[in-house]
């Protein structure tokens, strides 16, 4: 989910700037590659959690988690692909009213990409649920 007024702001600059600006896919792109190393640290972190615990299915689960762990850096390192690709970069981090924005240049263009913590929270909740739902389908195979 690409935040609206982002959405807004980009469909309103692709009119008039023509092939140059940033497209929706790209945007969903950067939001992805700004997710994905939030969502790497939650998995290596919750692996070392069920490392030490007493759970006598510890290794299922320290199993499953690697293969999430190995997807989230798949699609990393696909995305960086894409991105040296597509002659995209995203920078630096900042935070003002409780919206974190990153920036990025596309194509010799900059802008800022925001999101809020809250909206952050939801797609890695989402995007963590289809992680897990690809690797129940090949377990269930």
């Amino acid at each position: 989910m690409v935040l609206i007024e982002q959405d807004e702001h980009n469909d309103q600059r692709n009119k008039t700037n023509g092939n140059k600006i940033i497209t929706t896919e790209e945007l969903t792109m950067i939001r992805d590659y700004i997710l994905l190393p939030h969502m790497e640290q939650m998995v290596q972190k919750s692996i070392v959690d069920i490392e030490y615990s007493t759970n006598i299915l510890k290794r299922l689960y320290i199993l499953a988690s690697q293969k999430i762990l190995d997807q989230i850096q798949r699609d990393i390192s696909k995305l960086r692909h894409e991105f040296r690709k597509r002659n995209i970069k995203v920078l630096s981090e900042e935070q003002a009213n409780h919206i974190v924005y990153h920036r990025y240049y596309c194509r010799g263009y900059e802008d800022w990409f925001g999101m809020t913590r809250d909206v952050m929270r939801a797609e890695i909740s989402l995007q963590l649920t289809k992680y897990t739902a690809q690797l129940a389908k090949v377990i269930s195979t």
